[in-house]
């Protein structure tokens, strides 16, 4: 595969909001009024944000269906088939959700539960899983010739980015339509602060920084039937092979901000971060907190925090600085009346309206390119942080580092790498 995809190559891309996004601001009559037919969709992934992806697609539409899931654990499976054909429940009469349709044998369970769901008979799947697994199966998904959902991050290392973007290019030519999980892209006070960003509203962007800090998150203990994959896998948050570390797997929301509102993504990162709180094993060997500070091609600085710690004043937010003012997508142009953020609930239901629209003949829309990149910008962070270098767009693209198992995967042992240690890891 070619590494010399560089930067110039992601900025051709329009960092505005694409048209699906206008068309989903008219609401789901408008984006199927293009037609009747109903819209098969099968689930990859049967976790909390599997079920809530399967449940906003759901929402998006009355003539979706949601015919095929899959997970690795039936455990799993079983709790978001039950979540599935329970939802609004409240709302009408007892029984399963007209729209959610899974017969027994189209629920599968493995390694290769992924390939089933999207070899059923399905229009676009949704990719829910640990992030490190998304490259493989979205290059499943495309060569099968469905259109997909993916959710972010899309890979967790520069090998698994080339491969993302050699598949969003197959998906081009196929026109097979990919939306990404990046909600805040549908989130309509984002849309219209950072169109007025745009716009010249604050003048040229000179600096900014952004903030994920919040406490732990969820952590499953070990029980005496798991083997060390199965226990690594339940807890994917805490090992960088699976999760990409803190710095990628949620706080890509951010760079992903970042990135939108500078119209690509930067040259260089130079950060640090560490294991302070969270150094229990069961934790794996993933670090706690992070700060770096991106460098953009006007000379621009953005400087980005993120801590999982509990104990601490939590703060997700952001603030950019312009030669002629200041601005908080949240909250609008500072200076001007404030607008109420508009609940995520809505922007993550557009996600699907705008795909579906897209499906049945709406604008083409192909988020690969924009995925990948803010992926590799959360990476470039990571891989600063770890060795203590400046990281280069140019040296995360052409990276060696590989971070996904040669091994066909299979429950047994399977050992936990070391705390990663600047100055001693080495970029690669």
């Amino acid at each position: 595969m070619s590494n010399d995809f560089t930067r110039r190559d992601f900025l051709k891309t329009s960092a505005a909001v694409s048209a699906a996004a206008t068309l989903a601001s008219l609401g789901s009559n408008f984006a199927f009024a293009q037609g009747q037919e109903r819209i098969k969709v099968g689930l990859v992934g049967c976790g909390g944000r599997g079920t809530g992806a399967a449940t906003d697609a759901i929402h998006a539409s009355p003539l979706v269906d949601i015919v095929a899931i899959g997970d690795l654990f039936k455990d799993r499976l079983d709790s978001s088939r039950e979540n599935l054909s329970k939802i609004d429940q409240d709302k009408r009469s007892p029984g399963p959700h007209p729209q959610y349709k899974v017969t027994d044998d189209k629920c599968f369970v493995g390694f290769d539960a992924y390939k089933k769901v999207i070899d059923s008979n399905i229009d676009y799947v949704i990719l829910t899983t640990p992030p490190g697994f998304r490259p493989e199966m979205f290059a499943y998904a495309i060569e099968k010739g469905r259109h997909v959902f993916a959710e972010k991050p899309v890979a967790v290392d520069p090998a698994g980015v080339r491969k993302f973007l050699e598949t969003g290019k197959l998906a081009e030519q196929k026109k097979l339509n990919v939306v990404g999980g990046f909600c805040f892209r549908r989130q309509a006070t984002h849309v219209e602060t950072i169109k007025k960003i745009h716009e010249g509203a604050i003048g040229d962007v000179t600096s900014g920084v952004s903030y994920y800090n919040v406490g732990y998150l969820w952590q499953h203990a070990r029980q005496p039937e798991w083997s060390d994959l199965e226990y690594q896998i339940r807890n994917w948050l805490y090992y960088t092979w699976l999760s990409g570390d803190l710095i990628v797997e949620q706080n890509i929301h951010r760079i992903d901000i970042t990135n939108w509102i500078m119209k690509g993504p930067p040259v260089s990162a130079y950060g640090m971060g560490g294991r302070q709180v969270r150094t229990d094993p069961a934790y794996g060997y993933i670090y706690d907190h992070f700060a770096t500070d991106f460098t953009y091609a006007n000379g621009a600085k953005v400087t980005n925090f993120c801590r999982q710690i509990d104990g601490c004043d939590p703060r997700i937010s952001e603030i950019y600085f312009g030669t002629k003012g200041k601005a908080d997508p949240a909250k609008g142009i500072i200076g001007e009346p404030h607008k109420k953020d508009e609940p995520l609930a809505k922007a993550y239901v557009r996600e699907h309206i705008d795909l579906c629209a897209s499906i049945r003949g709406g604008e083409y829309v192909n988020e690969s390119q924009r995925l990948a990149e803010s992926t590799l910008t959360a990476i470039m962070g990571r891989m600063s942080a770890y060795t203590g270098k400046e990281v280069t767009w140019e040296q995360a693209m052409g990276s060696k580092l590989d971070l996904w198992p040669k091994e066909p995967l299979a429950f047994g042992n399977w050992p936990t790498p070391p705390v990663p240690m600047p100055g001693k890891d080495q970029l690669v």
